[in-house]
């Protein structure tokens, strides 16, 4: 299946009215154009700016909006009003719209040619007085939108409007995802549980189980010369250990897992899945724990949760989404352990096998180690440290009555140490505001232990996310304290508990 669609887009609308005629219109288009064209120019931005023509009527107005619902290529709608265009003929398109949507308050000219203005001038370039016409009626009607004020020009906005897309994108992603869980989750854990059916409702994203078997199935059906060719990819990709060489001691277990990785290509491919989960405690037939297979997979945008934590991988497959063609990586993750005696306190995360080798720094090396969990043989796997940076981590969690996101800003930074008898790929950061606060008031939201970490998406992409998909999100950061938190939860709570209605 295609995991990054090259053809999604959004498209770019400009409101006006008949009131100005045909000579203004033109120039209106024209100048609608020219704004469409400089930020579909911006490297901020990651996907095509699609330019309609000049809106003027309702008619118009929910054609437009009803054929961008239906094509699913429109990952959203940026709107403009260049002139005045009266808000009534608003309603029944922007009711009718199930896109994200974006009201960008821009305008032609950046400087004002104050000797040139006259009456032709101000009747033509009135964004500052149609747009507050338009926003009146996207509150009056409870729109979900984000508002972008300032010129096309100014990097900030054009960030702004990029970061957006992107999480258009990921809005577009999760609303067809399907996810297949090979096993249940692990037993009698709490935060991997969730509503599958409030999930498909929110969200969108299938979700349904699968025996071990199954897939087992497709691993036993490989052909060996397949095996032998995706083995020759490793070994052009990675440093392989020796003993798993050709001729080496362990090179079986590298065939195996290269088994495994084409056999679980084979049946998320046939089935049309983007995301997948598995678990130790139900491993079926399968000789080794997947590893290798599951790290390659996220590479090519593959959602997975460890332990059968269907959340986080439907979390992992949309934030890849959101990511696609940028610098940085994402992965699944979990926090492990704390480095409290250090200047500044760190967490050093990893998952047994299962960290994306995107947010690698440098080429991970393949190797085979014992595995203390699971009754199978020795799982390989790449092992390597994260790139240092900025970056965030974000779970999900289900409240019962809702799903909360919980994001905190984070630097990851390389290990302080060598760390020569951990052989898993790992992530060594600091939290933001501090590990005390953010630990915290990760605590207090509920924030579950497996996480994404993405270099790639930051908190403004998320945030729109969120807004999108009508999501909680407590974002820890370097301005929070506990005390703040702990009232924003309160708020939350009374919120989406008034939002349900009764």
């Amino acid at each position: 299946m295609e995991l990054h669609d090259g053809n999604k887009q959004c498209w770019f609308l400009t409101g006006s009215q008949g009131l100005y005629g045909p000579e203004t219109l033109e120039q209106v288009a024209g100048q609608s154009r020219q704004i469409a064209a400089e930020l579909d120019a911006s490297t901020e931005l990651d996907l095509p700016v699609v330019w309609k023509p000049v809106l003027t009527d309702a008619t118009a107005i929910r054609a437009v909006m009803l054929a961008a619902n239906a094509d699913p290529d429109c990952v959203g709608l940026i709107i403009w009003m260049h002139t005045f265009s009266p808000a009534k003929m608003w309603i029944s398109g922007l009711d009718a719209l199930r896109k994200p949507l974006l009201h960008l308050h821009t305008q032609a000219n950046v400087d004002l040619p104050w000797a040139e203005i006259d009456m032709d001038f101000m009747n033509l370039n009135q964004a500052a007085h149609g747009d507050r016409e338009a926003g009146y009626i996207q509150t009056r009607l409870g729109i979900a939108r984000k508002t972008v004020a300032g010129h096309v020009r100014n990097p900030r906005v054009a960030a702004r409007v990029g970061a957006w897309q992107r999480a258009a994108a990921g809005a577009s992603a999760i609303r067809s995802l399907k996810l297949a869980r090979f096993g249940d989750n692990m037993r009698e854990v709490a935060v991997t549980e969730g509503d599958k059916v409030e999930a498909q409702l929110r969200f969108g994203v299938s979700v349904n189980t699968y025996g071990v078997n199954d897939l087992v199935d497709r691993v036993d059906a490989v052909a060996d010369t397949e095996v032998s060719a995706l083995v020759a990819e490793y070994a052009d990709t990675y440093k392989v250990a020796p003993e798993l060489l050709v001729g080496g001691p362990r090179h079986e277990s590298l065939r195996y897992g290269a088994r495994i990785e084409l056999g679980l290509r084979m049946f998320l491919t046939e089935g049309g899945f983007g995301a997948f989960t598995t678990n130790f405690e139900d491993l079926g037939g399968l000789r080794q724990l997947p590893g290798l297979a599951v790290q390659r997979l996220m590479a090519d945008g593959y959602g997975f949760g460890g332990e059968g934590d269907w959340k986080t991988s439907v979390m992992l497959h949309t934030v890849k989404a959101m990511a696609a063609g940028r610098t940085g990586g994402t992965s699944f993750m979990e926090d492990y352990t704390y480095d409290l005696g250090a200047e500044v306190p760190t967490i050093l995360g990893a998952h047994m096998l299962e960290v994306c080798p995107s947010i690698a720094s440098g080429t991970p090396t393949l190797e085979i180690h014992p595995l203390g969990i699971g009754g199978r043989e020795d799982p390989v796997r790449l092992v390597f440290d994260a790139s240092p940076g900025p970056a965030v981590v974000l779970g999900i969690a289900d409240m019962g009555e809702r799903f909360r996101l919980v994001a905190n800003e984070i630097t990851v930074i390389q290990p302080p140490r060598p760390l020569p008898r951990l052989p898993v790929a790992r992530a060594v950061w600091e939290p933001q505001p501090s590990l005390e606060t953010s630990a915290e008031c990760w605590l207090a939201a509920g924030g579950p232990h497996h996480t994404v970490l993405s270099s790639a998406v930051g908190v403004e992409e998320l945030h729109d996310f969120a807004e999108m998909m009508a999501t909680e999100l407590l974002v820890i950061d370097p301005r929070t304290d506990t005390r703040s938190f702990g009232n924003e939860l309160r708020w939350n709570q009374a919120y989406y508990r008034l939002a349900r209605g009764f």
